[in-house]
């Protein structure tokens, strides 16, 4: 088997940004003298490039993953083997046995339709590279790790357990092994809000039905709570996958649900049964229409992340980390559309930066890129500094 060359992990950066990335960084190319063996099986391709290059802090990790996707080890595979693409949601992310129609594919080879070729802002990836990926695909794009001798378990949820922020669109859980579908449904996938008063138990609880509870046709591994159309007051909320009771969640071998929940993944305490309980918190941000406010609550932990609007080459040349956003920003005209400043004064509605936060430009894409909208409080404030004059 044939390995990658050095540059492997430095390209790497955001191979998937297909599925909703908003970029990540190679690291500063320590230790990559000798390139690590690249194999066309889904083990491989885990260890050598999306754990130490996707699956990182700002990237694929954690609750505020770009579009929800993960890659870390114990849901990667869930996450994208038969999932719809939430750039171009006809077609599967990866499609067992067909590369050519695997979104992640089309987007490191630069012929999907939506979009830019990725890694974005960097060079294509080593053709070696994605023929490593595209056999992998080719041959089934299956799961070569061990299977586990345990009860089924929650391996990760998204939104994070105990996690704090904007209203999720949809509450994800995945699983170690495949699901018998039949018993994921709102009788054993529950959501429910704490009142208000951040504790359950106590009578007070509202519960939210969701629009609907999928999961993926070919590889069931993962369950879907789809809050489209549902809106979610600021408040505490608890997620309740039941392994106990009349309805529980089984296995295809019929095995219950090893749900006890104790801060880590996977769940359980070994023997099948009892319900993983875990809580997350809405809470809508306000910055006020201050730069200083708008720089900590929008540009500092949004925009001028690692791979994006920060740094000496940032896209479009916009730096928005502190100290650079006032003068990258105010009576100075926009890349893409020069006619347009990026902020005037006074002006909101003809800002190119409203307009691109908006989805209103007639160029590119909304921004935050991959990411969900800004909610419309920091939308609002944004717009209440610059009729303000933005100033500094």
């Amino acid at each position: 088997m044939r390995k990658t060359r050095p540059a492997f992990r430095a390209t790497l950066c955001l191979i998937l940004a297909a599925l909703g990335l908003s970029g990540c960084t190679g690291g500063d190319g320590t230790g990559l003298d000798i390139p690590p063996p690249l194999e066309a099986t889904f083990s491989s391709i885990q260890a050598n490039v999306f754990t130490p290059t996707c699956a990182t802090a700002g990237c694929h990790q954690g609750a505020s993953a770009p579009q929800g996707l993960r890659l870390e080890e114990a849901v990667s595979y869930a996450m994208l083997v038969n999932v719809a693409s939430s750039e171009d949601p006809g077609v599967l992310r990866v499609a067992p046995g067909n590369p050519g129609a695997s979104y992640l594919v089309q987007k490191i080879e630069g012929s999907a339709s939506v979009g830019a070729q990725m890694p974005l802002n960097a060079a294509p990836l080593p053709q070696e590279t994605i023929n490593v990926i595209r056999q992998w695909i080719t041959d089934g794009a299956l799961d070569d790790r061990a299977a586990s001798q345990d009860p089924i378990r929650v391996t990760s949820l998204t939104p994070e357990p105990g996690s704090d922020g904007l209203a999720p669109g949809e509450i994800v859980a995945t699983f170690d092994r495949e699901l018998d579908v039949s018993t994921l449904n709102a009788n054993t996938f529950l959501l429910e809000g704490s009142g208000g008063d951040g504790t359950f138990g106590d009578g007070n609880e509202t519960a939210v039905t969701a629009a609907a509870i999928t999961t993926p046709a070919m590889t069931p591994t993962s369950a879907t709570f789809d809050l489209a159309g549902v809106t979610l007051g600021d408040d505490t909320y608890r997620v309740r996958l039941l392994g106990s009771g009349p309805s529980i969640i089984l296995d295809i071998d019929a095995n219950a649900l090893d749900g006890e929940f104790a801060g880590t993944f996977p769940s359980g305490d070994g023997v099948q049964g009892g319900d993983f309980d875990a809580t997350f918190t809405v809470t809508t941000p306000s910055s006020g229409a201050t730069l200083d406010a708008i720089q900590a609550a929008v540009f500092t932990p949004t925009c001028a992340t690692a791979g994006c609007h920060t740094g000496n080459d940032p896209p479009e040349g916009l730096r928005l980390d502190e100290g650079f956003s006032f003068d990258n920003l105010v009576d100075v005209p926009s890349s893409e559309v020069p006619e347009l400043l990026r902020v005037e004064p006074g002006n909101p509605d003809d800002s190119y930066l409203v307009q691109k936060i908006e989805g209103t430009a007639a160029e590119g894409a909304r921004m935050p890129l991959g990411g969900a909208p800004l909610d419309q409080n920091l939308i609002d404030d944004i717009r209440e500094w610059i009729t303000n004059d933005a100033t500094q």
